[in-house]
């Protein structure tokens, strides 16, 4: 069994340091949940490394919100719920898509800076969006720009304290509600911390697999403490991989942002043929789902290990000026995108799943909240719409704020204490205990699943499970022991979870099934896994 805590500790025996607001995490949920909460308390942000590491400074595509008169409201609703394949929560959609406008607009108050056209911010549109309405930043650097403003404010703020290269190694909790968190320095001194709330803004576990547009911090963490704390988390077996990133020999899995497709790039197999139309109506435009198995069949097809993104018949420097991060990532390998055709593949990109939440951020343990994609808000249902996960997490975050001003102060605690005797050592390197744990979610629980290769990797997942009873001192022996616990609530729901909706496809159960699976899949430490029907329109 997964344990409540990874380490043993006595806080009686530990430094103690005490804040209002606890967030852990600085992608622009954290940054963003910080400046709005240190209005007026005092917040105190941890970061594993340092404060603008984090998957939102990777982000390309953009931030998608209703700003154009020849879009609404309307048209963005459905096309969320579309691309959810019938398990998004209708009222999250609903509170995302009328909130996120004004979300945007704080972001540039906050001094983000969007790209503009004659005056007017310049929109673009991605896959299965009806109408042009992503927001970017330096042609494909969204993600960067969103982060830098609000890092620099978060830095020069007197009322948000900072602390980076810190590993949050557990929530602590007492009476049925988290009261503060064990914290690792980076000395390996250990400390404990308490907090009025404690917010997760972790991000995602996309070094789950081995191939993934995820940088290396991107480990589960936060799902995985929140389970052992007790908290509720929902539908892990939808893992996003994104159709195409960078495939190409001495080159890391860089992402090839949705916009190039949304700008007229078209996917081609090795022998140079068109073929999303024999997939999908709406051809590369189609949902990530949809491209992204298509690219998998094609592969397997031509027995090749990529296929390819052509936006060679684009200008030039329409190109450059739209597309410059990717333009220079790409020539740095010796790729020309303006007359090379682009080698690319799936690639683990983002967790639909994660911390349940309500409207209002909050977990099912008091005081714990949860925003970005470390939650799970309802908002991106089986398979989320591409760049509609910064708006959640301004959306969210903005919530979570709101909701702090009705929390009773924290009651006084007993000293809480774990002894579960550890003594063993880890019996081989994290390096290779990782690397066969991402292969075997790469080859059982992947783009395409079965239950024979989901039971399988269950299997070999839990012949690691001996991490449990080590004494884990370094980052990432922790960082190892949470991507476990990720790896094992993702295979252990898409077992359960015998039918293919959005994200979760299985060759032996290839359609979905409504009368069924219309439902979320819980899971929590104690009360083990059950389902959750979706709340009806």
């Amino acid at each position: 069994m997964i344990p409540r805590y990874l380490v043993d500790f006595d806080v009686a025996e530990l430094p103690k340091f005490e804040a209002d607001v606890m967030i852990i995490g600085s992608g622009i949920a954290g940054l963003y949940t910080a400046i709005k909460a240190a209005e007026n308390r005092r917040v105190l942000l941890i970061t594993k490394k340092a404060l603008l590491e984090s998957n939102t400074r990777y982000a390309q595509g953009g931030i998608a919100a209703v700003t154009s008169d020849e879009d609404a409201p309307a048209y963005h609703i459905q096309d969320t719920l579309i691309a959810g394949a019938g398990l998004c929560e209708p009222e999250a959609v609903r509170v995302l898509v009328h909130e996120g406008p004004s979300g945007v607009q704080e972001l540039i108050r906050l001094g983000a800076v969007f790209d503009r056209e004659n005056g007017e911010l310049a929109l673009t549109q991605e896959g299965a969006h009806s109408h042009r309405r992503i927001l970017h930043a330096n042609g494909d650097a969204t993600g960067y720009e969103i982060a830098r403003a609000l890092s620099e404010k978060v830095a020069d703020h007197p009322a948000i304290e900072v602390w980076n290269e810190h590993m949050v190694i557990d929530l602590l909790t007492e009476h049925g509600e988290c009261i503060g968190a064990l914290v690792q320095k980076p000395n390996g001194e250990r400390l404990y911390v308490t907090a009025n709330a404690t917010i997760l803004c972790s991000g995602g576990g996309g070094q789950l697999f081995r191939y993934t547009t995820n940088p290396d911090i991107a480990t589960g963490d936060g799902v995985a403490m929140a389970y052992r704390a007790g908290a509720a988390v929902r539908d892990m077996e939808f893992i996003q991989f994104h159709p195409t990133a960078l495939c190409h020999p001495g080159a890391p899995r860089f992402l090839i942002s949705e916009a190039v497709r949304g700008e007229g790039a078209v996917l081609r197999n090795t022998h140079g043929e068109r073929f999303m139309e024999q997939y999908d109506s709406r051809q590369e435009l189609a949902p990530r789902d949809i491209v992204a198995r298509a690219i998998v069949h094609e592969m397997e097809r031509t027995q090749a290990a990529f296929v390819y993104l052509d936006i060679t018949h684009e200008p030039s420097e329409r190109i450059k000026q739209r597309f410059p991060t990717i333009y220079r990532t790409c020539l740095s390998f010796g790729l020309d995108i303006t007359t090379d055709w682009i080698p690319i593949a799936p690639a683990a990109h983002y967790m639909m799943g994660g911390v349940q939440t309500n409207l209002h951020g909050e977990s099912t343990l008091a005081r714990l909240f949860a925003c970005g994609e470390v939650s799970s808000t309802g908002v991106h249902g089986a398979n989320r719409l591409a760049s509609n996960s910064l708006s959640e997490a301004v959306v969210f975050g903005g919530r979570i704020v709101e909701r702090l001003h009705s929390l009773p102060p924290l009651a006084g605690h007993t000293l809480i204490s774990c002894n579960d005797n550890r003594v063993d050592s880890l019996a081989s390197s994290i390096i290779e205990q990782q690397l066969k744990l991402q292969e075997t979610m790469v080859h059982y629980a992947g783009v395409r699943r079965n239950g024979e290769g989901l039971q399988a990797a269950l299997d070999q997942l839990r012949g690691q499970m001996s991490v449990f009873s080590a004494v884990l001192t370094s980052r990432e022996e922790i960082e190892f022991a949470n991507l476990l616990t990720c790896g094992l609530l993702v295979t252990d729901g898409a077992l359960l979870r015998e039918e293919s909706r959005g994200a979760h496809y299985r060759d032996d159960f290839p359609t979905a099934d409504d009368g069924v699976w219309r439902k979320h899949v819980q899971q929590r430490r104690e009360q083990g896994i059950t389902e959750e029907c979706v709340h009806d329109i």
